[in-house]
């Protein structure tokens, strides 16, 4: 972990020359962040990340030579880094390579900063100073399905007695998935999502926290790992089996009784709209013991009221283990809450989803 009583150290890699200059005036404005180098290209980025050894890369996606997910691949490999993917929300080509670059370790993508945006400007620094603080990740490790003392197995049997892979015992039909993920998420739910058939017989809700604009990106990248259906929702919606849906920018997402969606403008959780607590409230509210929750990698404790809620209402609550996670912070609070049932490795939930699959013998509507 990085030394927190030090300056923040960023090397900034930027083919652009008004872009880099932008981000070294943005960081210049704050005093705990020291810029100790840049980079024009991927070739440039990985000798200077291995010589300087920065506690965070701001890392453009398109560049000569080598791109920025060419770049992360090597210096994650060669010389392990927080890496922000820093890139333009609205070209297709690089929303694809950045969420790419995720998956190869990555921590998270915004949007490139502009003067007339100083929202932008301010994102840049507030996510250089979170993503600091979060520990280096060199590789997932696959684990199996964890059952420490504390959580309560509502499924059958005794702490440690279910088999790797098996959530079986006891499971009722559901109905609906709903997910909750934050930093680290774009790659974690590629893992999960890519076990899942064309024909799941069940809806998947996901709120994932990302940067304004990056939604349908998101969605679209989604949409080339799993061969379900992924979409960014709409108000109204009503949802169906084998689709993936995703909550829009600035809204919480919840689901009513008649299966539909619903965008509520309500304030910030913690300052997080879309917030997974209103999802997975309105689960445990519509569905009890036929809703199924997830919560995975991310930092703070969004979604965990909500899980509390679902686990109490009956339904089948599962968390990410500490293993896989890029960060622990959702699912440990979650578990510290006892409001998980099940504790498994990334590559686990996908499988333990799939043996929730009963097909359904009518629609979702209560």
């Amino acid at each position: 972990m990085r030394d927190k009583d030090r300056l923040i150290r960023v090397l900034v890699v930027e083919d652009s020359q008004t872009a880099r200059d932008l981000l070294l005036a943005i960081f210049a404005s704050d005093v705990n962040i020291q810029v100790v180098g840049t980079a024009m290209d991927g070739e440039e980025a990985i000798l200077r990340a291995q010589r300087l050894r920065p506690d965070v890369i701001t890392m453009d996606i398109h560049m000569p030579k080598m791109d920025g997910l060419m770049a992360t691949r090597r210096i994650m490999h060669l010389a392990p880094t927080r890496i922000v993917i820093v890139t333009a929300n609205t070209v297709r080509e690089d929303m694809d390579l950045s969420f790419e670059a995720i998956r190869s370790g990555a921590l998270t993508v915004i949007e490139k900063p502009s003067l007339i945006n100083p929202e932008s400007c301010e994102r840049v620094l507030q996510t250089v100073r979170l993503m600091a603080d979060v520990q280096v990740v060199h590789r997932w490790k696959s684990t199996g399905i964890l059952k420490p003392s504390l959580i309560v197995d509502r499924l059958g049997g005794s702490a440690g007695t279910t088999q790797p892979g098996s959530i079986t015992a006891g499971v009722q039909r559901r109905k609906v998935v709903g997910i909750a993920s934050s930093t680290g998420g774009p790659a974690a739910l590629a893992i999960v999502l890519k076990h899942l058939p064309v024909d799941y017989p069940l809806p998947i809700l996901i709120v994932q926290h990302i940067t304004r604009g990056f939604a349908g990106g998101l969605a679209e990248w989604l949409n080339t790992q799993t061969p379900l259906r992924v979409m960014v929702g709409q108000q109204g919606q009503q949802v169906q089996a084998g689709t993936v849906y995703l909550a829009p920018d600035d809204h919480h997402m919840q689901i009513n009784d008649n299966a539909c969606l619903n965008m509520v403008n309500e304030p910030p959780y913690k300052g997080l709209r879309p917030s997974a607590n209103y999802l997975l409230s309105s689960l445990a509210r519509v569905f009890g013991p036929q809703g199924a929750g997830v919560i995975l990698t991310g930092m703070g404790d969004d979604g965990v009221e909500g899980m509390d809620l679902l686990h109490r209402a009956g339904g089948l609550t599962i968390a990410q283990d500490e293993q896989t996670c890029v960060v622990f912070g959702m699912p440990r609070e979650a578990i510290e809450r006892r409001a998980v049932d099940y504790v498994m490795g990334i590559e686990r939930i996908g499988p333990a989803l799939l043996q929730l699959a009963v097909p359904a013998t009518g629609n979702l509507r209560k």
